[in-house]
């Protein structure tokens, strides 16, 4: 019989993980400019008709099929669902030995993972990518770069990152944060930089929203974390405590750093740094202790701020809203913190971190872990975004014209706020 407590504990985180998708739209909508607002949000919504869609049709199979033969892959066993289907309903007749609830209840818990990432990935695009062009990459990108990239990573014994190298990613910080953010800052730098960039100001318009899209990832992120040790006991616990201390430092660091390079703490700032303390605990989740988790959040925010601030600027990719910047940096400095306070006992191999075992195996995995990631989504993204650019009429990106008109109203004839007459 399975185990209720459990499945009604992955019930409820999978629905915390759906929430976060919603976040993401109000979150990144906030801080979009005013014509481009319904866009934006229409963009990460629209993640969700197509992840749910095509993750059912084949992702979960390309991410978890298969027998584990092959490294990077899953299979085709598992197309359309109908086997897992199968198999839940002789469940109800014959409950395996180890199961603790029913297996398609995964299902759905990853599926949610994929919306997710999915949604991230709009951040770095905001205001100039044709819309038609985006459900289309997204639409491939989550089958042949998202699933695969999973089954690297979670997809067990001969997974190729996972078991052969052995890097550790208790939530995503590979598969989620840094594929999302690598993604969105390669397609940027494919369409080039959005009118006026570095001439004008671009400001977030509503910074209610951010906050309220800050609030639901926070919430809906306790169910990421905490349901990524697939039971209701004290890894679980320990996850969902780690991700409030971690992300509690990442707010104050955030307001602390801004304090000192400006004078003064902002709400938009506060979010963020709350994010990126997030973002950073997500690999690390259920391996550290909490005074750990308070050091990654402490360091995550002015290395984030850097790379937000001076990084890009000096570099000149413009990455919209900061996706590159918060997720697939703090991602990355997740992971190699993993590999320097990961506790021997709770680790998923047989390595600890450098910190309590003085051994450096388990830093090296995480690195090159995060190298294969990074080497695997650029290249594919690349290819994809070059194949997406050609079907639709050599640029990804809308016209100068409705770029200045605002991509509410070029793209969905709507406006976020239509009695409004001001300056966008």
């Amino acid at each position: 019989m399975f185990d209720t407590g459990s499945t009604g504990f992955m019930l409820v985180c999978t629905m915390l993980v759906l929430l976060m998708t919603p976040g993401v739209a109000f979150f990144y909508g906030g801080l979009s400019r005013r014509k481009n607002v319904g866009n934006t949000m229409a963009m990460v919504m629209t993640v969700l008709g197509i992840v749910g869609v095509m993750w059912v049709i084949c992702g979960w199979s390309f991410a978890y099929g298969g027998d584990g033969s092959i490294p990077f892959f899953g299979g085709f066993d598992q197309i359309g669902l109908i086997p897992t289907t199968q198999a839940m309903i002789g469940e109800a007749a014959n409950v395996p030995a180890d199961a603790t609830y029913p297996a398609i209840v995964d299902v759905g818990f990853q599926m949610a993972f994929a919306m997710i990432t999915c949604g991230i990935i709009v951040g770095a695009l905001a205001g100039r990518m044709k819309f038609g062009a985006f459900t289309l990459f997204i639409a491939i990108w989550v089958t042949i770069i998202y699933a695969p990239l999973a089954h690297m990573v979670w997809g067990g014994d001969g997974s190729l990152i996972g078991s052969m190298i052995g890097a550790l990613d208790f939530a995503g910080g590979d598969v989620v944060h840094i594929s999302s953010g690598t993604t969105g800052l390669v397609l940027a730098i494919l369409m080039g930089k959005r009118r006026g960039y570095g001439l004008v100001s671009y400001r977030p318009h509503n910074v209610p929203f951010v906050m309220l899209g800050a609030s639901l990832l926070w919430f809906g992120w306790f169910g990421f974390n905490g349901g990524s040790e697939f039971a209701a006991d004290g890894i679980a616990a320990l996850a969902i405590l780690n991700t409030v201390v971690a992300s509690a430092a990442g707010v104050l660091s955030w307001m602390l750093v801004e304090r000192v390079r400006s004078g003064k703490p902002t709400l938009v700032g506060a979010c963020t740094g709350l994010v990126a303390g997030l973002v950073a605990i997500t690999p690390a989740a259920g391996f550290v202790e909490p005074w750990a988790a308070a050091i990654f959040g402490f360091v995550v925010s002015p290395v984030c701020y850097i790379a937000m601030s001076r990084i890009k600027r000096k570099l000149g990719y413009d990455d919209a809203l900061d996706a590159f910047g918060c997720h697939s940096v703090g991602g990355i400095i997740g992971g190699v913190l993993t590999g320097l306070f990961c506790v021997p006992e709770l680790s998923w191999t047989d390595f600890g971190g450098l910190f309590y075992t003085a051994d450096p195996s388990l830093l090296v995995s995480q690195v090159l872990g995060i190298l294969i990631t990074l080497a695997f989504v650029v290249v594919g993204t690349l290819v994809i975004g070059l194949i997406v650019k050609a079907i639709f009429g050599g640029s990804l990106r809308v016209s100068d014209t409705d770029e200045a008109r605002g991509l509410d109203v070029a793209e969905h004839g709507e406006s976020a706020y239509p009695a409004y007459l001001g300056m966008d």
